[in-house]
Order: C-alpha cells, then structure tokens, then sequence
C-alpha cells in the first residue's frame, strides 16, 4: 500500500511537472501584457529538439540546454513579429502553434520508435529511503526540483523586485509606462523569451523525463491547458502551482484507471483534462471581480511608441 501511494505521488509529480513550468513562463509573459498563445508550438519543439540532441549525442545535459534554446528561439520570432512588426498576437500565436507542430513533425519523423535513457531521479542516502516521503520530497528528478525553484524566484521576482514592478507596471498600463521612460518593447522581449525558455523545459521533460521516447503531438494540447493555468491563477504564481498539480492529478489518474482496468471508456478518460479545463473557467468566470483585479490592463494590447 505504501509503495502504490508513494509510485501515486511521484506520478503525479511527474504529471504536473510540465503544466507547472509553462505556466510559470506564461504567467510571467502575461504580466508584461502580451498574450502568447504559441505555448504549445514552443513545448513540442524544445520536446523533439532535446529528444533529437539527447539521442545523437548521448548528453542529456546537452539536450536539455538545447530545448530551451529551441523555445527560446520560437518565442523570439513570436516577439519580433508581435513587438516590432505589431502583427495581432493572437493570430501570431497560432501560427507559431501550428508552424511548432509541422516543424517537430518534421524534424522527428526519423526517430519515431526510438527510446533513450531519461533522467534519473536523485538518491540521497537515509533521507530518499524514507518511507513513502522519501522519494517524493528526497527522490525526485533535478527538473521537478527546478520547477519549484523557478516558482520561488518568480514570486520573489514579481513581487520583491523593482524590476518585477516596472514589469507589472508594464502589463497594468504600458503607455504610462513608456511615459516614465521604461522600455516597454525591450522589457516586453526579455518576458516574452523567459516564457519560450521555460515552454521549451516542459517540452524537454516530456521527452528526456516523462516518456523518454518521441512521438509527434506528444505535447497532446499541454500548453493549451497552461494557458487556462495563468486564468485559473488569476496572474498569482502560488496559485499555478495548485492548477498544475490538479491538472496533474488528473491527467494520472487517467492513466491509473487505465492501468488498474477500471471499465470506463478510454475516450471518457481521455477528455478529462479538457473536461476539467472548462470547469476551471466556467469557476473562474463567475467571480468577474476578482478575474478583472489581477488581469493586466494592457494584455493582448498593441503597443506603438511614439517616434
């Protein structure tokens, strides 16, 4: 009993992993006022970018590096067509979704069916043999352990920092903003990088971690649900952290049900995710004042300086 409960939570851990770092990096996106909705493109390209690194040259350190870049570099085609050409963001969002998609399709046809070593979770002697907490507070994979630091510093950041304020002020009004002389489309760009930096690591942990295998579409609709997250947590770090884990929690215990045989069709199973998708912001629509007080007033909005 114990191991089922400890083999649950690690599961869980390893499932909500991912939603929790590409909403960490959209929230953050969110908060400078742009809206990005080319998460998932820039998740299945770090995905089979870190894959196609990791199985050639047999680093996986070298494969996580790179699928970060490859997100970041996604992220930063997103920025230059949003921020200085001043094309719509939700248009360019979706094509920079769909253009990931074909780009990984096309880039991992040739190693579909192949397998690779993942990540290994880390031992710590004494404290990782501890029962049922052990692996999962002391047992868990250096990603999973970065996921929560980069949620720390993220609040820290935000809430601690001038120039987590410039940037919120950024979000909040950036023609103000501008007035008081901060660079709105430089600050713009560097939140806009973190976000396909950290969409690229939640690709890389679904390939080097999660699965450690390729296959196209794997992201299965991830970085739209990270997208819900950031409106779930109403904009506050703390609160991504609940979502993915509820998301994670139930994205497991698809598999779980699954795995135990539990006669529920598999389509049913399936669409829970999406299923609690919508719940999570048919609750969320109804405290309209809440939502309006942490929404960035200028998200989604043009900025154009004056020349």
């Amino acid at each position: 009993m114990v191991d089922l409960l400890t083999n649950a939570m690690l599961g869980i851990i390893v499932a909500a992993t991912p939603y929790m770092l590409a909403a960490t990096g959209e929230l953050v996106v969110e908060r400078s006022g742009v809206l990005n909705l080319g998460v998932e493109g820039m998740m299945i390209v770090g995905a089979v970018t870190s894959y196609i690194v990791a199985f050639s040259t047999g680093s996986l350190v070298l494969g996580v590096i790179v699928g970060i870049l490859a997100g970041a570099f996604l992220s930063l085609c997103f920025a230059f067509w949003t921020q200085t050409l001043l094309t719509n963001q939700v248009a360019t969002g979706l094509a920079v979704t769909l253009a990931g998609l074909g780009i990984a399709g096309l880039a991992g046809r040739g190693f579909v069916g192949t397998t690779i070593t993942p990540i290994g979770q880390l031992h710590i002697p004494y404290l990782s043999d501890i029962p049922l907490i052990g692996k999962v507070i002391f047992g868990l994979d250096p990603i999973a352990y970065f996921s929560f630091v980069l949620i720390f510093l993220v609040i820290w950041f935000l809430w601690r920092t001038r120039s987590g304020l410039i940037l919120r002020a950024v979000g909040d009004n950036h023609d103000s903003a501008h007035a008081l002389g901060y660079p709105v489309i430089k600050i713009r760009y560097m939140a806009i990088l973190f976000g396909g930096a950290c969409a690229g690591l939640a690709g890389t942990y679904l390939t080097l971690v999660h699965t450690a295998f390729w296959a196209p579409g794997m992201t299965a609709q991830r970085g739209w649900t990270a997208l819900a997250l950031v409106v779930f947590a109403s904009w506050l770090p703390w609160r991504v952290v609940l979502g993915a884990y509820l998301f994670g929690t139930v994205g497991y215990m698809q598999l779980f049900s699954q795995g135990m045989g539990v006669p529920i069709p598999s389509q049913l199973l399936s669409s829970l995710p999406y299923l609690m998708t919508i719940v999570v912001l048919v609750i969320i629509s109804r405290d309209q004042f809440r939502a309006k007080a942490n929404t960035p007033a200028s998200l989604g909005k043009v900025f154009k300086p004056d020349l």
